[in-house]
């Protein structure tokens, strides 16, 4: 039977595809696929797993003979008993055949079919049971965790392929998804995303439209509603997931996707084309980036340059080991030989609040990380770390221009402290007469302490990148991630929009360079007002340039006078921004 699940869009476009669950489990669970020839080994690995936890629970049973009550030995015959369930270990080893998931997955995949059965059953003694379920598979997928595996295989790099040897199309269903894990959809075979929790700005859903796939995410029971294998359409525009579609809505959402992909096709002739508007004012469009593999997507785009380099991702997913300097120096010189020239922004780490690292402190554990150790902050509390980094960087700016950006700065104590930073790495480099090259030093405002005392900074900075999410995070006091008070997250706050006039209104006041590199620069419903604010420098993610080069190609600034003025005055900012004005229609080249 058909039905719908709502949640919030944050990624436009539609995806069909067939439902991976990702069960959600108090132990975290490795998700991959393994390769044809791997399922045999991978099956031993959960065979030993199984037989492993059976023979603690008899070494268990053993030692607790005696006064123990008789309950207690019951029940762990009953976990003996579920391990050693021949109907449910052929299950859990199907999805390795068939599904080729790894060991883990497998469990928990098999966990939750069972787990619905509990939950449908109506006697009430046999509902609890579902415990005991629970227990054993965790206990199995902490035995498998225990397993020394040389190599972690990276997650989701191919598709299921069907019986007439066609790759059936995947959608994945989650509780949540981690940054972390969201960077490897770069990878996967995945069309869409679909998550019970999260924000419009969480980081699955920045990422998710930085890689211009689908989703929908804060769909409250969708991991509940959605089985595995179900047919599933994700609508991020509408911000609706439709389990077991007919055949006639199935056709309907197929036609969209093809259209959205000629649309697509479209905007990619504006590739070579320079950013101008109808009135002769060139507006600088940058690229944001996580890894130096995506330079080739910035410059397929038509980027002038790298706007924002997130290096907090080179330290991810890496068991708790940092890359050393050398290790870095090779990502940052990479990344900059590859713009062929052009600028590339490195930001240092902004590590913490829901971007923490495998090698947690006791810091990252604090009651609101976004409030806590993070960013400039954690950099600044591990100085060798954080010269390691500045040597990395300030060694690279000898293959091109480089400028370090330096993250949710608020503080003069901060500004005095990564300036010795960079001073002392800069001095270290030169004493030991190892090459580098000088580089422009920025600041990103996203704490409205930065904002309000921006001519202070402006002393110290060369420019500077307003990075709206977190600014309006800080704002309006509300975590970004938290889908209970997304609806209160509102980029169009006054108070918001206020900051970032005023922010590149002072900058060029000084002369410094400013752009905008957080989601509102991506998003074509803010391209007029920024422009009307006086901002010539955008820095979004490759996927993102076209449709915001076609609106600006579409503007004549003239038209947008008193925008600004008339924006920041009234009452509902976001009606006067896009009432106030329309763009020009334009013809895009046609194709060759």
């Amino acid at each position: 039977m058909s039905m719908q699940v709502f949640g919030l869009p944050v990624s436009r476009g539609v995806a069909i595809g067939r439902a991976v669950l990702v069960a959600s489990s108090r132990v975290d669970v490795a998700h991959y696929f393994v390769e044809p020839d791997q399922v045999p080994d991978e099956i031993r690995r959960l065979c030993a797993a199984r037989d492993l936890v059976c023979a603690e629970l008899e070494s268990l049973k053993d030692e607790v003979q005696g006064d123990t009550p008789a309950e207690l030995v019951a029940l762990l015959d009953v976990h003996v008993m579920l391990l050693k369930d021949e109907l449910q270990a052929e299950a859990t080893c199907q999805w390795i055949e068939e599904r080729h998931y790894n060991a883990e997955w497998a469990v928990a995949a098999q966990l939750d079919a069972l787990t619905r059965q509990f939950d449908e059953m109506d006697d009430e003694y046999l509902r609890e049971r579902k415990s005991d379920v629970e227990q054993v598979a965790e206990r199995v997928l902490r035995a498998l965790d225990r397993a020394d595996r040389a190599c972690m295989p990276p997650i989701m790099r191919r598709g299921v392929v069907s019986s007439q040897g066609e790759e059936t199309p995947l959608v994945l269903v989650a509780n949540d998804i981690s940054p972390a894990d969201m960077m490897q959809f770069k990878g996967s075979v995945f069309r869409g995303f679909v998550t019970e929790v999260g924000g419009r700005t969480s980081h699955t859903a920045i990422v998710a439209r930085s890689l211009d796939i689908p989703a929908v995410v804060g769909a409250r029971e969708a991991s509940r509603l959605v089985r595995q294998d179900d047919w599933v359409i994700i609508d991020g525009d509408a911000g609706l997931v439709i389990v077991d579609p007919s055949p006639m809505v199935l056709e309907e959402y197929r036609f969209r996707q093809r259209q959205g992909q000629l649309e697509r096709d479209r905007l990619q002739r504006l590739r070579g084309r320079p950013a101008v508007t109808l009135d002769g004012h060139r507006v600088e469009l940058l690229a944001n980036i996580e890894l130096p593999s995506d330079t080739s997507a910035a410059l397929a785009a038509g980027a002038e340059g790298v706007g924002l380099f997130r290096s907090e991702f080179l330290f991810m997913n890496r068991s708790g080991e940092l890359p050393d300097e050398q290790e870095q120096f090779e990502a940052y010189q990479a990344a900059v030989q590859s713009m062929r020239g052009l600028p590339v922004t490195i930001r240092t780490i902004d590590i913490g609040a829901d971007k923490p690292l495998d090698r947690m402190s006791a810091h990252d554990h604090a009651l609101n990380p976004a409030l806590g150790l993070r960013a400039i902050r954690w950099s600044l509390a591990d100085p060798d770390m954080f010269e390691g980094q500045l040597r990395a960087i300030l060694r690279a700016a000898v293959h091109g221009p480089v400028r370090l950006l330096v993250p949710m700065i608020s503080h003069p104590s901060e500004i005095r402290a990564t300036l010795e930073a960079v001073e002392r790495a800069r001095s270290k480099l030169v004493a030991e007469g190892t090459p580098h090259g000088a580089v422009t030093l920025g600041a990103m405002i996203e704490v409205p302490a930065a904002a309000l005392m921006l001519p202070r900074f402006l002393q110290h900075f060369d420019f500077v990148s307003i990075g709206t999410n977190d600014l309006i995070q800080y704002t309006l006091a509300i975590d970004r991630a938290d889908e209970a008070v997304a609806h209160l997250y509102d980029p169009w706050h006054p108070a918001v929009l206020a900051l970032v006039a005023n922010t590149i209104r002072m900058a060029q006041a000084a002369g410094k360079g400013v752009s905008v590199c957080g989601e509102m620069a991506g998003d074509p419903d803010f391209t007029e007002v920024l422009l009307s604010f006086g901002l010539r420098s955008f820095s979004m993610h490759p996927t993102q340039l076209p449709t915001i080069k076609q609106r600006i190609l579409r503007t004549d600034l003239a038209a947008l006078d008193g925008l600004a003025e008339h924006v920041l005055a009234a009452d509902d900012p976001r009606q006067a921004g896009l009432s106030h004005s329309r763009p020009v229609s334009i013809p895009l080249p046609q194709a060759a």
